[in-house]
């Protein structure tokens, strides 16, 4: 399939982009990320592999297109738990 990633254009095949990844180790999730062969991934972290550019030239939403286009399943990033409890903190207080 072919696909526009930071205005360039690629050929992309689900195959090639399973290929691309195989013995590669996924970094911690802090975005959007997709999953392939059972592993999660971050997007842009894919998108550097088999694009061999840098992360700062194309965008998550770019990658997130062109990966669920090939047919792979992305995710949207997890929000953010408070590390605290507020209403806790105001009994502790005595207010």
């Amino acid at each position: 399939m072919r696909c526009v990633i930071a205005r360039f254009p690629f050929d992309l095949t689900k195959i090639e982009v399973e290929k691309s990844m195989t013995g590669i180790t996924p970094e911690p999730v802090t975005g959007v990320s997709v999953t392939i062969d059972h592993r999660i991934y971050p997007v842009m972290q894919v998108g550097e592999v088999i694009t061999r550019q840098n992360r700062r030239d194309f965008t998550a939403a770019e990658m997130r297109r062109a990966l669920t286009r090939l047919g792979f399943t992305c995710h949207d990033a997890r929000p953010v738990a408070q590390s605290w409890d507020a209403q806790t903190d105001r009994d502790a207080l005595g207010w």
